[in-house]
């Protein structure tokens, strides 16, 4: 699949970041993911990332990496494209992108570099020697340290034919506009934001049809209802989600942070998928969270 292909397939549908399973003591749990992919894939999203923010990213070491994207990649090769989150270190970022590419992944998530302060324009140099080391897709993702404006967008998708996507995990909507008023159909649009349906109307507005879905991974056919609903308009549909699901589900998820990834992996686990514990520094949901979340499901009806 060459970049123009998979930003074809990014600019429509719902998009979704499996979650990592993990065993009892936290190491990688291959049957359990494998299991997870399996019932994940037909219910219809454009793709899926692996080793996303969702999957954990931050807390794998190099040889699960490289476990995970080839596992997902195995499983889904037949059913849906699989991109892989990159990001740390500029050099470590490199070995990453690398490595998914050579073991199948379609594209890659660019997730933002770590820990120090840098000029955005040392960013931009950051993102382009990523693109610079794979011939794969890319998908720049503006979050925290990551804030690059139109301008550096516009240069660097000059310097790097591959980079086809935009991924905006800011909420800034004078950015997010500015960005989609420059570079047009140059990129794959997605919107982001954690919880994303919360913002998918008005992200449509701005022309960012495309979202990830955090909670495909435990209510997948909801998450399906309400993207077709989004995309028709049905403000009836997406009204009563927000009202009945998405708005309790947050008063859960925002009681720690952490949390965007903690509430979906114990869904995960209710919805009969356990993926096991979330990894420092990360805490699971307390017990009456679950219970709270486990009524929300339950109102959904079956998955």
């Amino acid at each position: 699949m060459n970049p123009q292909e998979l930003k074809s397939i990014l600019s429509h549908g719902l998009l979704s970041f499996p979650v990592t399973d993990f065993d009892e003591v936290g190491n990688f749990n291959k049957d359990g993911y494998v299991r997870r992919l399996e019932w994940l894939a037909p219910y219809g999203a454009s793709a899926l990332f692996a080793a996303g923010g969702t999957g954990e990213f931050f807390s794998l070491d190099s040889r699960e990496y490289s476990e995970i994207i080839k596992t997902a990649v195995d499983t889904c090769e037949k059913s849906v494209p699989i991109l892989a989150g990159v990001g740390g270190p500029t050099r470590v970022a490199i070995q990453m992108a690398q490595e998914a590419e050579r073991l199948g992944a379609k594209g890659l998530l660019l997730l933002p570099h770590y820990l120090t302060e840098a000029s955005q324009d040392g960013v931009a140099a950051h993102v382009e020697q990523v693109c610079k080391s794979v011939k794969i897709g890319v998908v720049v993702y503006n979050r925290n340290v990551c804030r690059l404006n139109a301008t550096l967008l516009e240069q660097l998708a000059e310097r790097c034919p591959n980079l086809i996507g935009y991924k905006d995990g800011l909420g800034d909507i004078e950015l997010m506009v500015s960005i989609r008023r420059r570079l047009g159909d140059r990129f794959s649009y997605l919107g982001g934001l954690p919880t994303a349906e919360v913002y998918a109307a008005a992200y449509k507005a701005l022309g960012v049809p495309v979202y990830s879905s955090a909670v495909f991974n435990f209510v997948p056919k909801t998450a399906m209802d309400f993207y077709r609903a989004i995309a028709a308009d049905d403000h009836e549909t997406v009204g009563k989600l927000i009202d009945d699901f998405f708005l309790p589900y947050l008063d859960i998820r925002n009681r720690k942070a952490g949390y965007a990834v903690s509430i979906v992996k114990a869904g995960a686990k209710l919805a009969g998928y356990d993926a096991g514990p979330v990894r420092a520094p990360l805490t699971d949901l307390l017990p009456e969270e679950v219970e709270k979340l486990a009524a929300l499901m339950d109102k959904l009806g079956p998955q």
